[in-house]
């Protein structure tokens, strides 16, 4: 994924995930600082993925961006969404800016 590759580039450790089931027992499991998901995803969505993640007491404060080409979140709560595609550099401002908001 291009996303993961700008991350780690800018010095962010990445997991990446295969689909949303993977995505939400990674994120359990790890506990990550945030979380990017795609809106449209094989297995479980992006939405079912973010509801289940603030269902979760574990997992429910983790920021989450939720990018999409053709979707727009309707009853998931991501703390940002992002068009794709989506310019480098508008990802790498969102991330800091709900990375930011967390602490």
């Amino acid at each position: 994924m291009i996303c993961a590759v700008l991350l780690r580039l800018e010095g962010f450790a990445v997991e990446e995930a295969t689909n949303g089931a993977d995505g939400l027992q990674k994120a359990i499991q790890s506990i990550p600082d945030v979380i990017i998901t795609d809106l449209t995803m094989p297995v479980m969505d992006g939405e079912e993925t973010i509801r289940r993640l603030r269902a979760d007491e574990r997992t429910r404060h983790i920021p989450i961006i939720a990018c999409s080409g053709d979707k727009v979140p309707t009853d998931s709560r991501p703390d940002a969404h992002l068009v794709k595609p989506c310019p480098p550099e508008t990802l790498l401002l969102e991330l800091r800016r709900v990375l930011r908001h967390a602490t």
